[in-house]
């Protein structure tokens, strides 16, 4: 693997702070979520972030769909408090069953 440069660095630094603290917003507020994971290309960020929160059942996933659109709004809110503009929020953010190794 690549080594990351310094401002790529800097960009997985900021990526992990705004995760984290969404990942724990989640658990406290979403019944059956796992963990909030990212896919990143870092040569074409932000437009190739992608946040997925992953849930445990088909159930908790189907239960949480409606407030999908309200997670997509706080991550495109965090992001620019950090100074990132997340053009189209509903890209970077998808509730899924799927882990990161799938």
């Amino acid at each position: 693997m690549k080594k990351l440069s310094a401002v790529q660095v800097k960009q997985q630094a900021l990526v992990l702070n705004v995760a984290d603290k969404l990942e724990a917003q989640g658990r406290e507020e979403i019944p059956g979520m796992l963990q909030c994971w990212f896919d990143v290309e870092y040569h074409l960020f932000p437009s190739s972030l992608l946040l997925c929160f992953q849930f445990e059942s088909e159930q908790a996933l189907a239960a949480a769909e409606p407030d999908l659109l309200k997670w997509q709004k706080r991550l495109s809110g965090a992001m620019l408090k950090k100074g990132v503009i997340l053009k189209d929020m509903r890209k970077h953010l998808v509730f899924t069953l799927k882990g990161p190794d799938d």
